[in-house]
């Protein structure tokens, strides 16, 4: 097309280079001639559609268009010839014309000739080959390297060679048309979910997905330990001291009243009444400590679940801790079987429990203290401190106090005890609740009542029995625990219970 051979430019170049009127009428006239449109039996060209009597002024001022296609190369051939013929015609100098204007003709003519060779417009072909992209512009996401030339894989952005698509986990090269990318780490759709889909604890199997196609499971508060929700309905396990269900690989003990425990816990637990008794009067001295002495000699014993069960039957004083009542302080006179003798281990059971009825005589306000038996150390310890301040609190004269405030302390008094076992000295006084020690005129309580210290997994125990106590939900034990202790960390344990003793409640 001529917009596609000669340019506005161009053209208007050649006005101002043809000066004679003889050679812009020649020229014109061919011009002219070309737009009208080929004589018969020649291809047909597009034109631009103007009127005769504004073809000449239309030509100089439409704006050329764009064509679709470039037209054939016959046809520049073919509109090169014409243009040269007609120039040799119509623009070819006088004889008597100097060399000078011949001069000026040869250069009109290069120049035309020239913006015919010119071609402004690259149409866009879809199918034609794509130019190689620079060099650096694609790298492996794996070795590194520059691609180059060649084949490669891509997805989001990060390319690989074929060689170097393998698989994050296992290494093997990845096949299949569907994979998983995590970052630039490209996965087998099994080895990925082997890595990140999380497994029960418990089952040891992948946690299976619910009805809306989302990953579901119970995680333990403390331990994070995380399991499928049926596991809370299918009769598995679940220690009775740190409340971690038992994974199928696991041995747990049985204590023969329905109570599992795990071996961690098994390690420190204690079975008989003889074995508790170090245990039971290191608690004392740490009241004495405080300057909170028991007077009376209260009975202690360790029985199972049934006779605990029984004795809290026959006491009028309540409320007791639900589901699971671990500790009792009796103010009744009863008889109590007692375990006399620490059973053995026999497979995953205990054998030989041997056991005494013992009757309790009341000298006093508090007739026995019962805590039940096989729990680890730190937590009879921190029923024994609770328990015991029951005790105290009935043998000091406190009298009519509501469940709230008295369960209230008593957790505090477990929760204290149980500060002191499993954090250093140092740290001890750097809590809030060693303000109570200045109402107290003996030196602090020795760091832990076990000699040797305490193992790491033991400390870890005493911090979960902890946990339990600071974040129980039931208002007597719970909140209860969480108003007590506020007031002793703000006024200190005697002025706490002076003001319990007046009041019938907590300091404000």
């Amino acid at each position: 097309m001529l917009t596609q051979a000669i340019s506005y430019g161009v053209v208007s170049m050649c006005l101002l280079l043809l000066s004679s009127a003889e050679r812009r009428s020649g020229f014109m006239k061919w011009l002219c001639n070309f737009l009208k449109g080929p004589k018969p039996g020649e291809p047909n060209r597009r034109r631009p559609q103007v009127t005769a009597g504004e073809e000449e002024d239309a030509l100089w001022h439409q704006r050329p268009v764009r064509p679709k296609n470039d037209p054939p190369r016959n046809d520049n051939e073919e509109l090169d010839r014409a243009i040269a013929e007609s120039l040799t015609e119509d623009v070819k100098p006088p004889k008597e014309k100097n060399h000078k204007g011949d001069n000026n003709d040869e250069d009109l003519a290069r120049a035309i000739q020239d913006s015919l060779n010119m071609n402004p417009y690259t149409p866009y072909n879809p199918y034609a080959p794509s130019q190689a992209q620079p060099r650096g512009h694609r790298v492996c996401g794996s070795c590194k390297h520059e691609i180059g030339h060649g084949h490669y894989l891509s997805c989001m952005g990060i390319y690989w060679h074929p060689q170097c698509f393998r698989c994050s986990s296992c290494g093997h090269p990845i096949r299949e048309t569907e994979f998983t990318l995590l970052g630039t780490d490209p996965y087998h759709k099994l080895c990925y979910k082997e890595l990140h889909h999380p497994k029960c604890d418990v089952c040891l199997q992948f946690i299976p997905t619910n009805r809306s196609g989302l990953i579901e499971y119970r995680a333990h508060p403390f331990w994070g330990q995380k399991y499928c929700p049926l596991h809370e309905h299918d009769r598995t396990p679940r220690c009775c001291s740190c409340e971690k269900m038992e994974p199928r690989n696991t041995k747990y003990m049985s204590l023969g009243d329905g109570r599992s425990l795990c071996m961690e816990c098994l390690g420190s637990a204690v079975m008989d009444t003889g074995e508790c008794q170090p245990l039971y009067h290191s608690i004392r001295d740490y009241y004495e400590g405080m300057n909170m002495k028991l007077d009376q000699q209260i009975p202690m014993l360790l029985v199972e679940r049934q006779a605990l069960n029984e004795a809290m039957e026959g006491e009028s004083r309540g409320p007791h801790h639900m589901p699971e009542t671990r500790g009792l302080c009796l103010s009744e006179e009863q008889t109590v079987s007692s375990i006399l003798r620490r059973p053995r281990i026999g497979g995953n059971r205990l054998l030989d429990m041997r056991t005494q009825p013992q009757k309790l005589t009341r000298r006093c306000e508090v007739t026995a203290i019962l805590v039940l038996y096989g729990l680890p150390r730190l937590l009879t310890g921190s029923i024994l401190a609770h328990e015991l301040m029951h005790g105290w609190l009935r043998l000091k004269g406190y009298r009519n106090l509501n469940a709230e405030v008295e369960e209230g302390i008593c957790q505090v008094m477990s929760y204290l005890w149980l500060e002191s076992e499993i954090l250093p000295s140092s740290s001890r006084h750097a809590q809030p609740s060693s303000s109570y020690a200045s109402s107290s005129s003996s030196s602090y309580p020795p760091t832990s009542s076990k000699k040797g210290g305490i193992s790491h997994t033991e400390k870890k125990l005493g911090e979960f029995f902890m946990h339990q106590i600071a974040n129980d939900t039931s208002t007597a034990y719970g909140d209860g625990f969480r108003t007590a202790y506020a007031a002793v960390n703000k006024y200190g344990l005697r002025q706490t219970l002076n003001h319990i003793r007046l009041t019938g409640g907590f300091p404000v």
